[in-house]
């Protein structure tokens, strides 16, 4: 059967459609109210179809499709292909910036709380999504300082010998040693956690109260003053909430730019009527499929809107767009439903909500400018980004890179490199030679050369960096972090880059990679002295094993052993200055012996007789 045979049976209820190229691979993803009637549209339409449609057209051989019950459930069932599928003719998010959440890992036994940026079915609770992303940050630091809750990257299902200083310094319960917290203690401190990070202040403040008594009446009085203290905490960030709420109301405004098939979005995002924080998306390569900007947000859909906002725990009570499209009225009740009240979708046409929609315009020109016309952003800016990107705890000062060289296990090397403050630092760098492993092991080269690099600082005193990189995946990354702990280092920011794939794992957080878009200024960064470590390794093993190559052809020599052949190479600098030396030179370094026996190896003779 072919395709317009196919299109005759079709149904006519709602659902979604994929059309497929020669190879069967999906290309376009579709939904409908009466999916005879849009899918035969495409054909009726013939020559007045756009170019997108006209390529789609012409490369589309086969059609399925799949029924659901209403235009709602399509919507739903479209979204969610489009990002499993990702086809090439539907227009797929790029976003530079997600926003992270806060999870509190309630099934494990001492539970932690971090910002991740990926929700995942893993018995944790999620809490957000931030923003802007500083504020789930500030939580889960107050988190830690009022409630002692940890961030870790600890095993703690098992206990270790001594605490780390967030212990010492007041900001952990120490459940990582024994003895130091109880099962109860900790339990009470994760409820209230819980209890925080739900807004539930009011019930979290009637039971410290309840506690804070109790303590008192005990005569626990250290322990009841801090539950005074948390309290006051509670009853402070109440307050700011209160005054922020009489503020306005939140809203998202979108804006475009599009110049030269390449397209760049702002997402302004309006909480309590201010502007709290903004989000980019770009597209590339798009001139065969849109004849304008207006066409690729009427004509798909406004894509950016339904992956930004289905399936998320939060919308806003309105959002608004600079075009209008087509499925709006099923797109606001399709939110509504999930946000238990309405959402609306604005399309302003004059007054303050224009001007609004045009200023996000001009900042999306500004995201245009910055990504396709390749201006450096300032230091700050990608210290900013990288911090965000990684989720560290505070602004990257300091990067240092590890890589490891060999050839078959032979003369195994290992390089340190430094970025600091906006640049690469040379002066900082190190070298090492690997002496501990024999043969192929990456992983156990890696243990030691950190090992060593960070016992040193240790020994000196001296601060680690804001972030630990290591050239490899995860394998490399477990090693360093084996190595560190062993230091009794923890809480160290300790990342890796795979290659190929470019992939960031994260110490503590290797389910939940790192993705970053191949135009990211954050994974530039990371490339740069990723490389730059690769190469300082690679130039190293090189001189090693033209030092080793060399000496090796010295002792070939019958009476040259190799402290002799150090002390030739030293005094001539080079295997081809010894070749060169005549008698005398020889004879000034070595024996008369062994300088014959170098004349006679490089067939210039003997030596005249004296």
């Amino acid at each position: 059967m072919d395709l317009h045979q196919k299109i005759r049976t079709l149904p006519t209820s709602p659902g979604v459609y994929l059309y497929k190229n020669a190879e069967g691979q999906i290309i376009y993803v579709g939904k409908a109210n009466n999916l005879r009637s849009r899918v035969r549209s495409y054909f009726l339409e013939g020559a007045a179809a756009n170019a997108k449609t006209g390529t789609l057209l012409r490369e589309a051989v086969d059609l399925d499709y799949v029924v659901v019950d209403n235009e709602k459930e399509a919507l739903a069932l479209e979204n969610n292909l489009i990002k499993q599928k990702k086809p090439r003719y539907n227009i797929l998010l790029r976003d530079d910036k997600t926003y992270p959440y806060i999870k509190l890992t309630i099934g494990e036994r001492y539970p932690r709380v971090f910002p991740t940026r990926r929700l995942r079915k893993d018995g944790s609770l999620y809490f957000g999504p931030y923003f802007p992303t500083s504020l789930a940050y500030r939580l889960v630091d107050l988190i830690h300082r009022h409630f002692l809750i940890p961030s870790c990257k600890l095993d703690l299902n098992r206990y270790y010998p001594r605490p780390c200083l967030q212990y010492y310094i007041g900001r952990c319960l120490g459940p990582c040693v024994e003895g130091l917290t109880t099962p109860e203690r900790y339990a009470e401190a994760v409820h209230d956690v819980k209890l925080f990070l739900e807004g539930r202040g009011a019930d979290l403040s009637h039971s410290l109260q309840q506690r804070m008594s109790a303590a008192a009446e005990r005569e626990q009085y250290e322990l009841a003053a801090k539950y005074r203290d948390l309290i006051s905490t509670v009853a402070l960030l109440e307050q700011k909430q209160r005054i922020a709420a009489v503020e306005g109301d939140d809203a998202d405004v979108f804006g475009y730019h599009y110049e030269n098939g390449m397209l760049a979005v702002n997402l302004f995002h309006m909480r309590r009527g201010k502007i709290v924080d903004k989000r980019e998306f770009f597209w590339e390569d798009l001139p065969d499929l849109l004849e304008t900007a207006e066409d690729l947000i009427a004509a798909n859909c406004h894509p950016e809107l339904k992956q930004v906002y289905l399936d998320q725990q939060y919308v806003p009570h309105t959002i608004y767009v600079p075009v209008d499209f087509e499925d709006r009225a099923t797109l606001e009740e399709v939110l509504s439903e999930g946000q238990k009240r309405h959402v609306q979708i604005h399309v302003p046409q004059r007054g303050d909500k224009r001007s609004l929609v045009d200023l996000v315009g001009q900042n999306a020109k500004q995201a245009y400018d910055q990504r396709f016309r390749v201006m450096k952003p300032a230091t700050r800016a990608i210290q900013e980004a990288v911090q965000d990107a990684l989720m560290l705890p505070e602004l990257p000062k300091r990067i240092e890179c590890f890589d490891i060289s060999h050839i078959q296990g032979a003369e195994t090397v290992a390089s340190m490199v430094v970025w600091e403050e906006g640049k690469i630092k040379k002066s900082d760098y190190r070298k090492f030679i690997i002496k501990s492993v024999e043969g192929v092991d990456d992983f156990a080269s890696m243990r030691e050369v950190v090992t060593r690099r960070y016992k040193r600082v240790q020994e000196e005193k001296q601060m680690m960096p804001s972030l630990v990189l290591i050239d490899g995946g995860i394998g490399q990354l477990h090693a360093a972090a084996q190595a560190l702990e062993e230091l009794g280092i923890v809480n160290q920011p300790l990342a890796s880059i795979a290659k190929r794939e470019e992939i960031i794992y994260i110490q503590g957080q290797e389910d939940d990679p790192v993705v970053l878009d191949r135009h990211s200024p954050v994974l530039h960064l990371v490339q740069l002295v990723r490389d730059e470590a690769h190469r300082f390794a690679v130039t190293f093993h090189r001189k090693r094993r033209q030092m080793r190559d060399r000496q090796t052809e010295l002792l070939e020599i019958p009476g040259i052993g190799e402290r002799t052949t150090k002390r030739l190479l030293e005094h001539f600098g080079s295997l081809q200055a010894v070749k060169a030396a005549d008698a005398a030179a020889l004879a000034s370094v070595v024996s008369r012996s062994q300088a014959e026996a170098i004349l006679h190896h490089f067939g210039k003779g003997e030596m005249a007789a004296s």
